[in-house]
């Protein structure tokens, strides 16, 4: 019965059309990638064999999680290595029902290795192509400031998003360390300001390592359409009530969150919590093969630890479809199936 009955929420989760809104070009990189990435360079200290690698990758504790991040990132030289990063998260959603990415993106990273912004986003302009034509994945981009490298990196990113975008290029974020992100406040604001007048959506994470004070920051001061994690803002009445009231998104990884130390245990997430609170949420991955998850799996993750039913997983997937930045018919056309699939 139990293996029946797994099979089956396996078969409803696969149903559903899913998009990802929260997932970052590093760490997407699964062991096919990564394995790939090394072999290109070799001596890179990345082992370069499967099984090593698996052992490599291997979540410990966040330490060793920061340690494989940087190794990951280290392999990233050229810009073909880039669009190996952004094809092989194509490959592997495509088999989980996910139909549309908004994959983050931190320019400042390519930069700092030299890395010409124009040939950065050519390879990301030639991923998203192939992306669509060999994977049936749409890929839009998301530039995000690393909030500890402060003002250079706002500068770099801005610039880049503002003289060469790529096609697809949708929002401005922002990550990192949120706790650095205070003396660089007046650049962060300024950046945000520009990004927005010039058409992009403010996508920027808060309420993840601090409290609800990051997340009415960047309400007021960077113009968030939607906030990447959130997940502080119970601590908060008032901003509950605002969230509530204006249906700002709140893009939640309830793996990483556990993986990074943010949430004690898995059934100790908020996500069923702020969904009682009548908060608009859409379910995430964030750095899926560095966390042993993938977006199917934080599905399964909802239902299974969280308890959420088969109704409340599939409103987080049309919740995602709503909260991305399709445009409407795309969006009708996903929901329309979402609703069949229920």
């Amino acid at each position: 019965m139990v293996v029946a009955m797994t099979t089956d929420l396996d078969t409803f989760i696969a149903s559903l059309p899913k998009v990802e809104l929260h997932v970052h070009l590093v760490g997407s990189a699964s062991i096919a990638t990564v394995l790939e990435l090394a072999r290109r360079h070799p001596g890179s200290g990345v082992p370069a064999t499967e099984e090593e690698l698996r052992r490599f990758y291997t979540f410990r504790d966040f330490p060793h999680f920061a340690r494989v991040y940087r190794a990951v990132n280290a392999l990233v030289r050229e810009p073909e290595d880039v669009a190996t990063l952004v094809l092989g998260l194509a490959r592997d959603l495509a088999p989980q029902g996910a139909r549309y990415v908004e994959l983050q993106v931190t320019p400042y990273a390519h930069h700092i290795v030299g890395m010409p912004a124009r040939e950065v986003t050519e390879a990301l302009d030639l991923a998203a192509r192939r992306s669509l034509e060999e994977h049936g994945v749409e890929m839009a981009y998301i530039f995000d400031i690393p909030g500890e490298y402060g003002e250079e990196a706002a500068k770099v990113t801005l610039d880049h998003a503002l003289e060469e975008p790529p096609a697809t290029l949708v929002g401005f974020g922002i990550g990192g360390i949120e706790q650095e992100r205070t003396k660089y406040r007046d650049a962060f604001r300024s950046a945000f300001a520009a990004a927005r007048a010039a058409g992009l959506h403010s996508v920027p994470h808060a309420g993840e390592m601090t409290g609800p004070e990051t997340m009415w920051e960047v309400i007021e001061e960077y113009g968030a359409e939607r906030i990447g994690h959130g997940i502080a803002c119970l601590s908060d009445p008032r901003l509950v009530a605002y969230l509530r009231e204006t249906q700002l998104p709140l893009d939640v990884c309830p793996t990483s969150n556990v993986c990074t130390g943010q949430i004690a245990r898995i059934e100790d997430h908020p996500l069923p919590r702020m969904l009682e609170e009548g908060l608009f949420v859409t379910l995430n991955s964030d750095d899926p093969p560095m966390f042993a998850t993938t977006l199917a799996g934080e599905y399964r993750v909802a239902a299974e630890h969280l308890r959420l039913g088969r109704e409340q997983l599939a409103q987080l997937a049309a919740n995602g479809v709503r909260a991305s930045y399709l445009p409407q018919e795309r969006k009708d056309s996903l929901l329309a199936e979402i609703a069949l699939a229920r």
